[in-house]
């Protein structure tokens, strides 16, 4: 199936309801972020550009005839709203050409399936981190915390605060490479 043929203009299907949509945006945000952030040189720019992503997906929601395409289909309208983004910005001399955006893009779609597998397997092995440790690690990535506030917290220095989020780390790498390695 061609790139044009996921972005119809009018189709409309008044089965496909908007919890349809939420489900589905919903199940995919963290894949489409990713995708996203692939292009833009800054991830401050991400929110914004996924913003768009959301509301031009809803309302296009309807011309989608196959919903097992949404990845597909909303990473191709992400890819046009990632370059709608970048022309706001094109005078700044750290943007990047629009082909380059188009080869990681392309790259990003690709790799989309992977990237499930493996944040799949981040939030299985994210799952069987002991209480106090999982608490410690969504704290730690958590954009309302800092170290120090975390350290204090626990009454402990921030080196070791540090030392203990990448102990846990190196042990969700562990346990994501083994995931992966498994037949499935």
């Amino acid at each position: 199936m061609s790139d044009d043929s996921l972005l119809q203009t009018e189709s409309p299907q008044p089965e496909k309801s908007n919890e349809a949509f939420l489900r589905l945006l919903m199940k995919h945000e963290q894949q489409i972020r990713a995708y996203i952030r692939a292009c833009l040189p800054r991830s401050a720019d991400v929110d914004e550009v996924m913003q768009e992503v959301g509301l031009v997906a809803w309302r296009k929601f309807t011309t989608l005839d196959d919903q097992t395409l949404f990845p597909r289909w909303v990473c191709l309208i992400a890819r046009f709203e990632v370059l709608k983004f970048r022309r706001k910005f094109a005078r700044d001399r750290l943007v990047l050409d629009d082909a380059t955006i188009e080869l990681l893009a392309a790259e990003g779609a690709e790799e989309m399936p992977l990237r499930e597998q493996q944040l799949k397997a981040l939030d299985d092995c994210v799952a069987k981190l002991s209480a106090d440790r999982r608490q410690l690690v969504l704290a730690a990535y958590s954009p309302d915390n800092t170290i120090r506030s975390l350290a204090a917290g626990l009454a402990r220095s921030e080196g070791s605060v540090y030392q203990l989020l990448a102990r846990i780390r190196q042990e969700l790498q562990r346990c994501v490479e083994k995931k992966l390695a498994a037949p499935t």
